[in-house]
């Protein structure tokens, strides 16, 4: 029997936007393993569009990795004509949700694990508060003028028809909702423990200005999550959906965007293959 006290702490590891109905994508995952036995792993979304894929990589990894937490990706919550699960909206979700507690996974709805690392603990929180269209492109003042000029360059997220908020009656309501239960949530926690919140979205609007579609900035978070990271004795803040994995830093907190991407994206920045996890804790060195 091994002595637990000289086992290799674990690291915690992230990754996103798998999207795993691309073949090579799916080759990622069937590759990614934990470094030690004691690794947890975070991810931030976008597996795929159909249930069936969700349940078989998040069942795989948490049969690799010591924890696994999941939030949820906007093509999880497509309903997609190809998907035999024909479920809208929040009856999607909550589907989501139970196919985690089957599998042992933590989801946004789950009390918030904390993760024993070696610098002292620190709580994993799993987000799930959507995007209201406020991220707008400059020169446009509401969310119709966005989306006129989303529509008139051809920038237009599929969510716009695939992603139903019932039974809200839009995707913004349904955004408000969550951001509200989720502020009241991490409000209540011991500001004592750091905290990494993991959302697919940014949490601030800064990551969404270097897109080549200023336009699809919209369908990239809200601006009612801006000071999250300041108020809530924040470690880290994860999220992926933009697919320009990278690191930057807002008022001297980290923010880790860990995409995969498409593999038409990992080859353009000369990702052979993409080893799809980041370190997130302990901190790496400065990149």
């Amino acid at each position: 029997m091994t002595d637990s006290t000289s086992a290799p702490a674990g690291a915690l590891l992230a990754t996103s936007d798998l999207h795993i109905s691309y073949e090579e994508n799916r080759d990622i995952v069937r590759g990614l393993r934990p470094r030690t036995p004691a690794d947890w792993l975070i991810v931030a979304g976008d597996i795929g569009e159909l249930v069936a894929d969700v349940e078989w990589t998040l069942g795989l990894l948490r049969e690799r990795f010591a924890e696994v937490v999941w939030a949820p990706g906007n093509h999880e919550l497509w309903t997609h004509p190809s998907d035999p699960v024909q479920l809208r909206g929040v009856e999607r979700y909550r589907h989501l949700v139970e196919v985690c507690r089957r599998l042992g996974v933590h989801s946004p709805e789950d009390p918030y694990p904390v993760w024993p690392g070696p610098d002292g603990p620190v709580r994993i929180a799993p987000l799930f508060v959507g995007y209201d269209y406020t991220f707008r492109p400059p020169g446009t003042a509401t969310k119709e003028q966005a989306l006129a000029r989303a529509h008139d360059t051809g920038v237009v997220c599929a969510d716009e028809y695939l992603l139903h908020p019932d039974p809200y009656p839009s995707r913004e309501a349904w955004c408000r909702a969550r951001v509200a239960a989720t502020e009241e949530r991490l409000a209540a926690l011991d500001p004592a423990v750091p905290t990494v919140l993991a959302n697919h979205y940014p949490l601030v609007r800064q990551p969404t200005d270097v897109l080549y579609y200023p336009e699809f900035a919209q369908w990239c978070g809200t601006t009612a999550t801006a000071d999250w990271h300041t108020r809530f004795n924040v470690a880290a803040v994860v999220y992926g959906h933009l697919h320009i994995p990278r690191t930057t830093r807002y008022d001297g907190v980290r923010f880790e965007e860990v995409s995969v991407g498409y593999p038409r994206e990992w080859r353009r920045r000369g990702d052979v293959v993409p080893s799809g996890l980041r370190q997130i804790l302990p901190e790496a060195a400065k990149r």
